[in-house]
């Protein structure tokens, strides 16, 4: 199993933060793995809701269907599920204050199955964090903007 953690300060506040960082229609302006999504971009999030995305790690495209287990606005959102070869992915994204009008927000990822392990589990850990990491920094700038 690969587990990435990453976090930036962001110079606005987590509500600002959270309205780019949890607006699925915003994905492609900051997710360096968002390819697209199948079917309706969803309006918002909700606990239970399920829509699916291609995203593309290491040049190849998965989709993955999600369902939304925890949806807690302005502060935290945490989605699950499987793409292709059993493979799969959990991301939580979370936002907290920081300093008197700036934010940290955090991506936690987690990938498993019977295809992320040895060599290709290590390349997927590594793209996942550079990946994430390059998100974030799309994320700041867009917030900052």
């Amino acid at each position: 199993m690969g587990k990435i953690n990453v976090s930036a300060e962001l110079p606005a506040a987590p509500e600002k933060v959270w309205a780019a960082f949890a607006d699925p229609g915003r994905f492609e302006q900051w997710l360096t793995i968002h390819t697209k999504w199948k079917g309706d971009v969803p309006t918002e999030f909700r606990k239970g809701a399920q829509v699916s995305e291609v995203v593309t790690m290491l040049g190849m495209a998965n989709t993955i269907t999600w369902t939304v287990e925890e949806y807690d606005a302005p502060s935290r959102l945490a989605i699950s599920g499987t793409g292709m070869a059993g493979v799969k992915v959990r991301f939580t994204l979370s936002v907290e204050p920081s300093g008197t009008d700036g934010s940290t927000a955090t991506i936690d990822a987690e990938f498993s199955g019977a295809m992320i392990v040895g060599a290709l589990g290590k390349a997927v850990e590594k793209d996942a964090g550079k990946n994430l990491t390059e998100s974030l920094e799309k994320l700041k700038a867009l917030v900052d903007a």
